[in-house]
């Protein structure tokens, strides 16, 4: 689900990892909900990747016009580990870029999802994966690096990379237009009093803003692990419009919903379905959510 805040506990969320793997319950509901990758955030990856030296997010010919649908100057080829690849929404960017994928998933069902878009994908907790002796010349982890061990996460990216190669970690997260967030708030700080979900739409800080945490856990996973070289910081902003059906659909798909009573489960869709049907900026059944992908990205030293 698009969420507008971080949930609280996200620096130990790795020792909840029930309610990750809980996600393959409803595998096709969150592949059709969930968004996917947005093209841009990959062709950042893999022009880093290409260009030692370079910054984040630097365009390799500045100038040039994105083709959406073009494999990105030396990505053909790139071996790339997916770490969480889910049901494949974060891969297919990279795959259309022209990088040969590789998904690493906890939970089979996901995995079954991703395998039918012909992603190979191995079942296992990342932590405890066996690469056999196989190296990459990325690491990405889109949506799920929070749910990782970030001192052991990084040990085993770094014990998976090639000299140079780079680890992306990255998240997509979602600001309602206010009014619709401050209604958001009310539902939800009522129907899930006492539960991390009460703040999950608190005013305050952007919803890009509030996944820094993410970025500041990830960056010091790296640092306590070793044989990373200083991470960059990169922020990508797109919007997606959704109907109201639609948004409904993906609300069973954050993390934890399935474990609530079900009486709390129907107060919440209800309450959601009755906010978008009087809110001001809902107009003819569908509204405009921002979208910020915050990623952070290092390279392999020895």
């Amino acid at each position: 689900m698009p969420t507008s805040r971080v949930p609280d506990g996200v620096s130990t969320a790795h020792l909840h990892r029930g309610a990750a793997e809980g996600f393959g319950a409803d595998a096709e509901r969150y592949d059709r909900t969930r968004p996917v990758t947005q093209r841009p955030v990959a062709d950042a990856v893999l022009r880093y990747l290409a260009h030692d030296g370079g910054r984040l997010g630097e365009r390799a010919a500045p100038g040039a016009p994105d083709r959406q649908d073009a494999a990105v100057p030396g990505a053909a080829g790139v071996r790339l580990l997916d770490v969480g690849i889910g049901t494949g929404l974060s891969a297919l960017p990279f795959r259309a870029a022209g990088a040969e994928v590789l998904g690493v998933e906890a939970d089979a069902r996901m995995a079954a999802v991703a395998r039918a878009r012909d992603l190979a994908v191995e079942v296992a907790r990342f932590e405890e994966w066996d690469p056999a002796g196989r190296t990459f010349d990325a690491v990405v982890s889109g949506m799920t690096w929070h749910w990782v061990d970030p001192v052991a996460g990084a040990v085993q990216a770094a014990r998976v990379l090639r000299e140079g190669g780079v680890l992306a970690v990255f998240w997509h997260a979602a600001d309602l237009p206010p009014t619709l967030r401050a209604a958001m708030h009310e539902l939800y700080s009522g129907a899930l009093a006492g539960t991390p979900g009460a703040a999950m739409y608190a005013p305050g800080r952007t919803a890009a803003d509030g996944y820094e945490v993410m970025l500041d856990r990830a960056g010091s996973g790296l640092e306590e692990a070793g044989g990373f070289a200083g991470p960059e910081r990169w922020r990508y902003a797109w919007q997606r419009r959704y109907g109201v059906d639609e948004w409904l659909d993906q609300v069973p798909t954050s993390g934890g919903f399935a474990r609530l009573p079900e009486a709390v489960q129907h107060a919440v869709l209800d309450g959601v379905r009755s906010v978008l049907s009087h809110d001001e900026a809902v107009v003819d059944g569908t509204f405009t959510v921002d979208h910020t992908t915050v990623l952070l990205a290092a390279r392999r030293r020895f």
